[in-house]
């Protein structure tokens, strides 16, 4: 028996390829969708793991940078600017020192690059006031170092009382032995990087960039370190010296540092200055802070970290750790 062909007329023909065609477009929709889905979600699998590398990558670095201030305090407690901890370090590339059998086609670009600053080279504002009461000398530093860089001397006051209004107040006791008024806890937070300048009336982005190579925030009052200081900071701290006196003092050290204060008294030659206290300056430092740079790919991470040194062991701790 020879079977009948049923033919469509053109109509539901044309319909039938249409809805084919819909049903084509519709599934393909549905796949690249999909396709683009998994591809944000690699992308962001891929960056979760460059993150967790630059920050492995950023703890060696600092723990590279404790063991060199660690062995730097056990062979000279002296702090100057010819040390190997002042030395920076290039952008180096992470697999010239790392062979975990990989093929050519896996190479990361990964670089690392650094460097440790002397946290006692910059004017420790911490030391504006003691106990939530304001330090003169160093209200008057930094007023100086403010005019110095065309601002307001002014701002100095106001950062002092801020300062002083971020310390629990020392405890007083009426005769009877009750606490006094004085005894006052602080209830505003402490200042803690340049950036909180911010929060102070009169300062600007443009001005705290001015003074974030010279001025620092560190958990207790320190001395500078006049091995390590710049001739603003030095001329600011120490009453009556000059900024081309501060250089001579700068140009002195650079030929031989001084290797302590009474080394620093017998080659004062200013005469009309008296040698500055231990209190203002010192030639040994407690607080460093390492910059690191990792770069990975096309991800890079910045980290900034304050490592506190222990005076007499020379053991080593992370303060804080910032990443920009």
């Amino acid at each position: 028996m020879r079977r009948s062909l049923v033919t469509l007329p053109s109509a539901q023909r044309g319909v039938a390829i249409v809805t084919a065609l819909l049903l084509a477009a519709l599934a393909i929709t549905l796949v690249m969708s999909l396709f683009g889905q998994q591809n944000v979600q690699v992308r962001s699998i891929e960056n979760q793991r460059f993150q967790l590398q630059k920050q492995w990558v950023m703890r060696g670095a600092l723990d590279w940078a404790r063991l060199i201030l660690r062995e730097d305090a056990r062979v000279n407690r002296v702090d100057y600017l010819g040390e190997p901890w002042s030395v920076p370090l290039e952008s180096t590339r992470l697999d010239q020192y790392v062979d975990n059998g990989r093929g050519s086609e896996d190479d990361t670009d990964a670089t690392l690059s650094g460097y440790v600053i002397d946290a006692e080279s910059r004017l420790n504002l911490t030391n504006l006031a003691v106990a939530g009461v304001v330090d003169p000398a160093t209200l008057l530093a930094f007023g100086s170092l403010l005019s110095g860089q065309g601002m307001d001397p002014g701002l100095a006051t106001a950062t002092a009382n801020m300062v002083a209004s971020t310390q629990a107040k020392a405890t007083q006791f009426n005769s009877d032995g009750s606490v006094g008024a004085a005894a006052v806890s602080a209830k505003i937070l402490a200042l803690t990087q340049v950036d909180d300048l911010l929060a102070i009336p009169g300062f600007t982005p443009a001005t705290v960039a001015k003074l974030r190579e010279l001025v620092v925030f560190l958990p207790v009052a320190t001395p500078i370190n006049i091995n390590t200081a710049s001739a603003q900071v030095i001329s600011a701290r120490i009453a009556g010296i000059s900024l081309s006196d501060a250089q001579q003092i700068v140009t002195a050290r650079n030929q031989a540092y001084y290797k302590d204060l009474t080394d620093l008294a017998a080659r004062w030659t200013n005469s009309k200055v008296p040698i500055p206290a231990a209190g203002v300056v010192n030639t040994q430092t407690n607080y460093f802070i390492v910059h690191g740079h990792v770069q990975l790919d096309r991800s890079a991470l910045d980290v900034d970290a304050l490592i506190e040194r222990t005076p007499i062991s020379g053991a080593t701790r992370v303060v804080w750790v910032r990443e920009n």
